[in-house]
């Protein structure tokens, strides 16, 4: 007999190892990538990933709130505060008050000139990773990435509202 996994409409009908799952797939993958980026980021600009990702977001959308940037760079809030202090300290990242007394945060002049030159050398890294794949290979990465994004926000939503 054979011991494949029978596969019925695209779908192993035995279990599959937590190796195998999409989600420990992705997190390793990422995990890897940021492995190779950190010292990088690190030695060049000294910058954490976590300051580096604070930098790169306030870069493309400002001002921005703690917690959207808590979100966006998925570190908890106590976390991203700890980061924001460090780079106000550094005087890369500047704090205002904002709608309803919440802290606004914005790059300062020299914020901007840094996160000019890590976004470029995240850009350039982007590309050297990426170009393994074949063009067509690359559009049909980016389509599913966003297929998987919408399908996992949808499954957060649902777990939130599910009662428990």
């Amino acid at each position: 007999m054979d011991d494949a996994p029978h596969v019925e409409g695209g779908a192993s009908t035995q279990p599959l190892q937590i190796t195998e799952l999409l989600s420990f797939r992705v997190r390793r993958l990422a995990n890897l990538l940021s492995a190779s980026a950190g010292p990088r980021f690190r030695r060049e600009f000294d910058v954490s990933l976590p300051e580096w990702r604070t930098l790169a977001l306030l870069g493309q959308t400002q001002p921005m709130t703690v917690n959207k940037l808590a979100r966006l760079a998925a570190l908890d809030k106590a976390q991203m505060s700890r980061v924001i202090s460090g780079l106000v300290d550094r005087g890369l990242v500047s704090k205002s008050l904002g709608p309803r007394r919440s802290s606004q945060l914005t790059l300062t002049d020299s914020g901007q000139s840094l996160f000019e030159q890590i976004i470029a050398a995240a850009n350039e890294r982007d590309q050297t990773v990426l170009a393994i794949l074949e063009p067509e290979e690359r559009e049909v990465l980016d389509r599913a990435l966003n297929k998987l994004a919408d399908v996992a926000i949808v499954l957060e939503h649902h777990e939130h509202e599910t009662p428990g």
